[in-house]
């Protein structure tokens, strides 16, 4: 990886008096200081282990203040600050002929910047993990083209699937293929009606040129470090939230080995701006020019995940589209008006989930949970469902899963 720096230099600003450092009287003195020398060492030769080990004194002191008190009291002062740690440990770790296993550690230090620092630089973060990336592919690539000339083959393992739910067509969810925008606007946007959209997202990349499966999200995501849910539903007192590669989350959540499996679901917005290249491969559906906003204003949700994660029955406040790329899953709708029916937590936290499981209810402490009337179906690849705003609804992952969910209002 010979060339790494090169290309790393080449993203910096040329020279130091170009690197401008600027914070307010919030971050000490001591601390800008710290910035400064890890600058000054960027532009001269200095050994990579001064500049690894000042780079995370920075990192270290800025991780305290960003772990001090809730999120949102934390200034944006310090996220910079833990940035430009973060930025300085990069170039450090790339600055000779680094390793794969390095350059592994450079992508991680990028990400944590970007989930947990503030943009600096105009988000330079965010292209020196494309510069990297770009480079550990390549050595990838040479790697497995070794591996197949000394005929290398690695053993795959197999996914967990369940039986596919009969659905019952007189609660089935209607479907209806490509409908205009007034069509859709009138028939169910306005009357708050769900629906199973067929044939809109067959030109996505994700089910076409770059179909997505394991293989090709390792390929373009495997060394990213993302948030992953532990734990089959997020109202289960074992849930818990950590850090993991794309890859381990695979290897640890996605793969069984006799048949043994923990539960553990990518559940999060951030993964399409961390993975360009998976952005690339979706679209934002059409329908959504029916809401107040523009393209900014929609979120866009990865939801990627094992067979057997469940997300428990709750309501959104944003009309939703959920796209279905890979393996499917049982969906269950419940109208709002029948919110009284379907016992809400009382606590300020979970007010917008149900206490009942929904596909196996207690019927004595929920007897008119069993009254309510719902919508069902088996979303499969391709298909997009719309949920309206404020509907409740419990989805069940069948299979390995991978869906894409669009709010918008």
């Amino acid at each position: 990886m010979t060339s790494l720096w090169s290309n790393i230099v080449a993203v910096l600003p040329p020279v130091e008096t170009q690197f401008l450092l600027e914070f307010s009287e919030k971050v000490e003195s001591s601390v800008v200081d710290l910035l400064k020398r890890s600058r000054q060492h960027l532009y001269s030769d200095t050994s990579g282990v001064d500049c690894l080990l000042n780079a995370q004194i920075i990192m270290d002191y800025s991780w305290e203040k960003l772990n001090t008190g809730t999120w949102r009291d934390v200034d944006k002062e310090w996220r910079r600050v833990y940035s430009y740690g973060c930025l300085f440990k990069v170039s450090a770790l790339c600055r000779q002929e680094p390793s794969a296993e390095v350059v592994e550690q450079a992508i991680r230090t990028c990400d944590m910047g970007l989930l947990m620092g503030a943009a600096i630089m105009d988000n330079i973060l965010h292209v020196l993990v494309q510069t990297i990336q770009s480079e550990i592919r390549t050595f990838r690539k040479t790697t497995k083209e070794d591996d197949q000339n000394g005929h290398f083959h690695a053993k795959k393992l197999k996914l967990a699937c369940t039986p596919v739910p009969v659905v019952d067509q007189t609660m089935a969810i209607p479907r209806i293929r490509c409908p205009s925008l007034e069509g859709f606007k009138s028939d169910y946007l306005l009357p708050s009606k769900p629906v199973i959209l067929e044939g809109i997202i067959d030109h996505w990349p994700a089910l076409r040129d770059h179909r997505w499966s394991l293989e090709y999200i390792r390929s373009v995501a495997g060394c990213r470090t993302v948030p992953v849910e532990v734990g089959s539903r997020y109202t289960d007192e074992e849930w818990s939230q950590t850090l993991l590669t794309v890859n381990e989350f695979i290897d640890r959540y996605i793969l069984t080995k006799d048949g043994v499996k923990v539960s553990g679901y990518l559940a999060q917005h951030q993964l399409f701006d961390q993975v360009p290249e998976l952005k690339d491969d979706i679209c934002i559906p059409d329908y959504c020019c029916l809401g107040e906003g523009d393209d900014d204003d929609i979120t866009i949700n990865a939801w990627f995940g094992p067979n057997g994660t469940v997300s428990p029955l709750h309501h959104d406040p944003q009309q939703n589209f959920l796209a279905q790329v890979v393996g499917s899953k049982y969906i269950r709708l419940y109208s709002p008006e029948h919110t009284e029916m379907l016992y809400p937590h009382q606590s300020l936290m979970l007010h917008n989930t149900s206490q009942v499981e929904a596909e196996s209810p207690d019927e004595e402490k929920f007897p008119e949970f069993v009254k309510a009337p719902y919508l069902e179906c088996v979303l499969r690849p391709g298909d997009v469902l719309f949920i309206p705003a404020r509907h409740w609804h419990y989805v069940r992952s069948l299979e390995l899963s991978f869906s894409v969910s669009f709010w918008w209002s």
